[in-house]
C-alpha cells in the first residue's frame, strides 16, 4: 500500500546549484518533511552536477527528468557554455541520470500529485502565473490533466518562476529553482493545512518569502 503524505519539500530546477541544494537538502531534514520532491534539470549550471547526483540519490530525493536532462542524454543543446559535457560526470552520475522517469505519481492525504518538469510528459511545456486567456487555452496539457480528472495536484518547473495556481480540480505548483540568477527557492507543500510556503535564499541560509499560498 503506498503511503499518502501530509507535507512534502519541493526543489525546482537544480541546474547543477550543489550548494543551494545541500542547504535545501539539510532545510528538509531540520523540518522533517515526510517527502522530498525535485522536478529535474538536474545539468547545465555553474555548479557540480557530480555531487547534485549524489546529494539527491543518498537523501532519496524522487526525481523526475528535465528538457536540459534529455538534451544532455541525446547529446544534443551543448553549445552553451554552461551546458554539461558528457565527459563532465562520473559513470555514477551516468546512471542515476538514466534511471531519472518523465513523471511520477505520488499519493497525498487529500489526493494524487503528478510530478513532472513541464506539463504531464511535455518537458517543454510552458505554464506560468501570467498566462491567461488565449495563452491558457492552446496549452492542451493543461486541459487534458482538468478533463481527466485523475490528478488533484501538479508539480511542476521549467519557467523558474514560483507558483501555485488552481484551475478547477486542478491545483499547479511551479516549485521555483535553485539557479542563482532566478530568485533560487524551495518550498514546503502541507496538504493538511492546504497551503505551500515558499523560502528564499540568503546567502547560505533559508528565509520564508511572506506568507503561505493557499492551493485549494
Amino acid at each position: 500500500m503506498n503511503m499518502c503524505f501530509e507535507e512534502i519539500g519541493l526543489i525546482g530546477d537544480v541546474h547543477a546549484e550543489a550548494d543551494y541544494l545541500e542547504i535545501a537538502l539539510h532545510f528538509f531534514q531540520m523540518t522533517q518533511v515526510e517527502k522530498i520532491l525535485c522536478v529535474g534539470d538536474i545539468v547545465d549550471g555553474r555548479g557540480n552536477v557530480d555531487r547534485c547526483c549524489k546529494l539527491l540519490e543518498q537523501a532519496e530525493v524522487v526525481t523526475v527528468r528535465g528538457n536540459h536532462d534529455r538534451w544532455f542524454a541525446e547529446g544534443v543543446m551543448r553549445d552553451s557554455s554552461k551546458a554539461t559535457q558528457w565527459a563532465d560526470i562520473s559513470d555514477t552520475s551516468h546512471i542515476f541520470m538514466r534511471s531519472l522517469p518523465n513523471t511520477k505519481v505520488i499519493e497525498t492525504i487529500t489526493g494524487r500529485l503528478l510530478l513532472c518538469h513541464g506539463l504531464g510528459e511535455n518537458d517543454m511545456q510552458r505554464l506560468t502565473p501570467d498566462d491567461y486567456g488565449y495563452a491558457l487555452e492552446v496549452i492542451g496539457e493543461l486541459h487534458s490533466l482538468i478533463a481527466n480528472q485523475e490528478y488533484k495536484f501538479v508539480v511542476n518547473g521549467h519557467t523558474h518562476r514560483r507558483m501555485v495556481r488552481r484551475f478547477e480540480n486542478l491545483t499547479v505548483i511551479n516549485a521555483g529553482t535553485l539557479s542563482a540568477n532566478h530568485e533560487p527557492c524551495i518550498s514546503i507543500a502541507n496538504f493538511r493545512t492546504g497551503f505551500v510556503q515558499f523560502y528564499d535564499f540568503q546567502e547560505k541560509n533559508l528565509v520564508s518569502s511572506g506568507n503561505p499560498v493557499r492551493m485549494q
